[in-house]
């Protein structure tokens, strides 16, 4: 004979059976709710942080590399204006220089690394830090603009604590510098200065004198001709003109040469012109302003004959009488002094 339970326990039994029920779903046991929630919990960080520093403790003026590498999932990007060396927060460091590297693996995850060098010029602060900061990161979907995408979230950086001067805690500080006022100096020791630089002068004057002789024996003489040596070369120019043969065409031709190079030297040592690039008109001109005893029509015509016969054609050559006078006309310009 079965025995009858009490009343309470009954409806304990059936609350129990009614709340497994509730809980059942379809497709899906009763007991498979904490496994899921567990698997969620279980899931990585889109975004994962490492930070580091290079050495623990500094003297002045040493660097320390802070290192700080982030990996992102597929589709996750960091804002690296967050992460920029202006951002950077240091308590007794001054940021030196930043760089930043960007690395995608075969599964598509993207590695920023962001490298600072940090250094520091002070002996007050015993212990220096880097503080944390944080970073945006954004979800993009393909098509998606970054500026269009709301933050999806924050990743916090660690800061890191490197020690001044040792590694070891509690380090005593030591005054480099006297705090007494300088003595004061001798006035002659106040004066060095400016007796330096005067016997500097004074030691540079000597070999100024002589570079300025060196120069003076070095520069070349151009001195004008003697008397005796114009008369020389006069009279032999004279001798060269009357011995010139004029019987052949080639002869007039030489002949005409002849004569315009001794007129034109003649008048440029008289009066002082650069009668053997000019032409004759332009002579001429020269000759109206530059003034002289220089027979300036006689010159000029001349010359207008000799160019003619030079660069004229064969058969407009003068003859051999208007030649001789040409010579004639020569010796006379040429007497004439």
């Amino acid at each position: 004979m079965i025995r009858r339970l009490p009343l309470h326990v009954l409806v304990f039994v059936a609350a129990v059976l009614t709340a497994r029920g509730a809980l059942a779903q379809p497709g899906r046991p009763a007991g498979s709710a904490k496994p899921a929630r567990a698997a969620e919990a279980a899931a990585p960080p889109p975004v994962r942080v490492r930070a580091s520093v290079d050495r623990t403790a500094i003297w002045v003026g040493d660097r320390v590399a802070y290192a700080v590498d982030i990996v992102c999932d597929r589709g996750v990007e960091v804002l690296l204006d967050d992460l920029a060396k202006e951002k950077l927060r240091v308590n007794g460091l001054d940021v030196i220089s930043s760089d930043t590297t960007t690395t995608v693996d075969a599964s598509e995850r993207t590695t920023y690394r962001l490298s600072y060098v940090l250094t520091t010029y002070r002996v007050d602060v015993p212990s220096l830090s880097i503080e944390p900061l944080s970073a945006r990161y954004y979800a993009r979907r393909p098509g998606q603009r970054l500026q269009d995408i709301a933050p999806a979230g924050e990743v916090a950086i660690p800061g890191a604590t490197v020690a001044f001067r040792s590694t070891l805690p509690d380090q005593p500080a030591y005054e480099l510098r006297d705090g007494r006022a300088a003595a004061v100096r001798h006035p002659l020791l106040a004066r060095a200065r400016s007796i330096g630089l005067a016997l500097v002068v004074i030691s540079l004057a000597p070999a100024a004198f002589v570079a300025v002789a060196l120069l003076r024996r070095r520069a070349p003489k151009t001195g004008r001709r003697s008397t005796r040596q114009a008369r020389l070369d006069h009279r032999a120019t004279l001798e060269r003109l009357r011995s010139l043969e004029v019987t052949t065409a080639e002869d007039r031709r030489r002949a005409y040469d002849e004569i315009s190079a001794a007129v034109r030297q003649h008048v440029a040592a008289a009066a002082r012109v650069p009668a053997t690039g000019l032409t004759a008109a332009e002579l001429d001109a020269a000759l109206a302003t530059a003034g002289g005893r220089v027979q300036r029509e006689t010159v000029t015509s001349l010359l207008s004959a000799c160019d003619a016969a030079r660069y004229g054609p064969s058969q407009s050559l003068p003859s051999a009488e208007t030649c001789r006078a040409a010579l004639s006309t020569a010796e006379q310009v040429l007497a004439s002094r």
